[in-house]
């Protein structure tokens, strides 16, 4: 078995930003050389998340918001107390998840027609990792 592995940086402008990554996945894909196996895309920070969903504008704002009435920012969360004001990052990120397995198959993505590998960010305007290894032969 075969190991790649590459790391993405984010620095989005606004606290709450959605970044469609597929590009970046499909190109580590290639340069791993891997035909046979899968690629994990994991977020490397607690207050971010990865998913798999459909690429339309208006389902993006739909899980934006409802993540943010699920986990909405307030002032009140516990763990601001210890001079953090992102509890509610912790909270989408817990909801999304921080990672994803995609099957590679023939060299590639093996994701349903609408699929999509998304990075969301929830406590933004600072730098980010998101980790891509590609496992197979």
């Amino acid at each position: 078995m075969k190991f790649y592995t590459e790391y993405l940086t984010f620095h989005s402008k606004s606290k709450r930003e959605y970044f469609n990554i597929t590009a970046e996945v499909v190109r580590v894909l290639r340069k791993s050389d891997i035909a046979e196996g899968m690629i994990l895309v994991s977020a490397m920070h607690i207050t971010a998340a990865i998913y798999v969903n459909d690429a339309e504008d208006g389902l993006i704002q739909d899980i934006d918001e409802w993540l943010e009435q699920i986990a909405p920012f307030r002032q009140d969360y516990r763990h601001h107390r210890t001079g953090e004001t992102n509890g509610d990052a912790h909270l989408k990120n817990l909801l999304l998840h921080h990672q994803v397995i995609v099957p590679v198959t023939n060299g590639k993505l093996d994701l349903g027609p609408w699929q999509q590998i998304y990075y969301a960010e929830f406590d933004g305007k600072r730098p980010k990792r998101v980790l891509m290894k590609v496992m197979g032969e």
